[in-house]
């Protein structure tokens, strides 16, 4: 099969949600239907035998949540469906933030209790400056929630932008009975659902006819009636303004009761875009040009504990991948052994031998791949776009054991790799510093280097509030701000210099005493290109 085929065949989206809305709960189910799996995983219940198929940390085990994205991958209607499960929680927005940039399309999960929540907001707003595709579930509808009105409502003014009801729910609660089809005026019965796939769910062809109105009663009436709202209410469906992002589809269910799933499976595949071009800075790369090039926006580091491994998580942007051919670092010309790439189901891994645009391929690794770095078969590319972002919280770590500093130094180094805690080495001093958006970020540090790495560390506070990387047009007057602030400068994972206050007035003065240097809130990758637009 061409590439231009195999390209048309792939979907990769990602799964985005405020904490506790369903998503993961969600994404086990997609799994399931896609036959991926056989049986669902237990997400919340903390003694259950299983856990969730994306949850393969012990702290997820542990607490239920998942602060780690997953990357899954299933066949589903002839289509290869790249499925990527973010973090949840705010603190692990930034790993949320670079998972977006390797998908071309979202799936929103919306608690129908708590409708449009801070964090859906937050990572909303990525989308929207990607005009990412987004497709919206609805979940919960078996729970007493908000009016389904009042949450399209919602989504419309919060979001700023349109939606369109794919389907409508009849009841909700104890009194949910089913979710009306508005494209072929069919109705799905409501089932409470076990953990495996039911394929004798009940369709009724036709949802208005009369005898209905006895089954179902009020409910349904109330429904016929705000389906004749919103149908009058919305616009048509417009796939082009989809595809631009001004436009959802809309989808309500019950994830845990495997009730919508389908619905949203059929969607992505009918409407969810294939990979498209992707910007380097060099030049518009195609997706189905001969040479292969892939991007790293995620690294993992100790996925298999008995291997202490690496994993450099890499989209692949063009060509076709095979297995043992030679692929080149592009920021420093590097080889890169491809003989032991794996493709993934959460932590199970296989052996890779042959993908194409739009998946997810793993490069096991020692150090040598970096977050944003990109592969080809020689040319040189830096792809854009994959955000550090600027610490808001910071930490002092020292070793509770001075014996075991080495695999402090070894812990920290590798999950700064993989972008789970920013660390930063003092121009003056040996006490590392921490760096991270939230504040469970610093309690899965520790818990992960007592756990994988057999390291206790004192994790204290630390004097700083504030870190701008620094950059100026003069390399010898960027030395000059260096010597003259040594003791606020410290060199994050891959040697940036970065100047640290510990109130805002402090980054003021410098601003103002030193105007040849640039200070900026966001880094994009290991080539050091800065976007200062977005403040100072």
């Amino acid at each position: 099969m061409s590439i231009r085929n195999e390209v048309a065949r792939r979907r990769t989206f990602a799964i985005i949600s405020h904490p506790d809305a369903g998503k993961t709960t969600l994404t086990e189910k997609l799994l399931l239907y896609a036959g991926a799996i056989h049986i669902a995983g237990s997400v919340k219940a903390r003694k259950a035998s299983r856990h969730a198929t994306s949850d393969w940390m012990e702290i997820e085990k542990q607490r239920g949540i998942s602060v780690a994205s997953s990357v899954m991958q299933m066949e589903y209607r002839d289509c290869v469906i790249n499925l990527l499960d973010t973090p949840g929680h705010q603190d692990f927005s930034e790993d949320t933030y670079r998972v977006l940039t390797a998908v071309d399309a979202a799936l929103m999960v919306i608690d129908a209790a708590n409708g449009v929540e801070a964090q859906t907001l937050r990572l909303l707003e990525v989308c929207r400056a990607r005009n990412t595709p987004i497709v919206t579930f609805i979940n919960k509808m078996d729970r007493e929630v908000q009016e389904p009105l009042d949450l399209i409502d919602e989504i419309e003014r919060t979001l700023g932008m349109a939606t369109v009801p794919f389907t409508w729910p009849v009841g909700m609660g104890h009194g949910f009975k089913g979710v009306c089809d508005l494209r072929n005026c069919s109705m799905r019965v409501f089932k409470p659902g076990a953990d495996r796939v039911d394929d004798n769910a009940e369709v009724i062809a036709q949802f208005d006819e009369p005898q209905l109105q006895q089954r179902f009663g009020g409910d349904l009436a109330a429904a016929l009636q705000e389906i004749e709202l919103i149908q009058g209410a919305s616009p048509a469906f417009d796939h082009p303004a989809f595809l631009d992002g001004r436009q959802t589809p809309v989808f309500f269910g019950s994830a845990i009761n495997n009730f919508g799933v389908r619905e949203i499976l059929d969607a992505l595949v009918d409407l969810a875009p294939p990979p498209e071009t992707r910007t380097a800075i060099q030049r518009a790369v195609k997706p189905e040009e001969n040479k292969f090039s892939g991007v790293v926006f995620k690294i993992q580091a100790n996925m298999n504990l008995a291997h202490r491994d690496r994993i450099a998580f890499v989209r692949v942007c063009s060509g076709h991948f095979k297995r043992g051919m030679n692929l080149k670092v592009a920021r420093n010309g590097k080889d890169i052994r491809t003989s032991t790439v794996v493709s993934f189901l959460s932590q199970r891994r296989d052996i890779v031998e042959e993908a194409y645009p739009g998946d997810i391929i793993g490069i096991p690794n020692h150090g040598t791949l970096q977050l944003g770095d990109t592969l080809t078969e020689g040319e040189v590319l830096q792809f854009t776009g994959l955000p550090f972002f600027a610490p808001e919280i910071f930490r002092t770590v020292e070793v509770a054991d001075p014996l075991r500093s080495k695999q402090l130094k070894l812990g920290l180094t590798q999950l700064g790799e993989e972008g789970a805690i920013q660390v930063f080495r003092p121009h003056l001093g040996n006490l590392l510093l921490l760096g991270a958006v939230g504040l469970l970020q610093f309690e899965v540090v520790a818990h992960r280097l007592q756990h994988e790495y057999g390291v206790a560390a004192r994790i204290t506070s630390a004097k700083y509030q504030l870190a701008r990387w620094v950059t100026s047009d003069d390399p010898r007057e960027l030395q000059r701000f260096i010597d003259a602030n040594a003791h606020r400068i410290a060199y994050d994972a891959v040697d940036a210099p970065t100047f640290l206050a510990s109130f805002g007035g402090e980054l003021s003065v410098a601003q103002e005493n030193w105007p040849a240097v640039h200070f900026h809130k966001l880094r994009e990758h290991a080539g050091l290109v800065f976007q200062s637009h977005l403040g100072g």
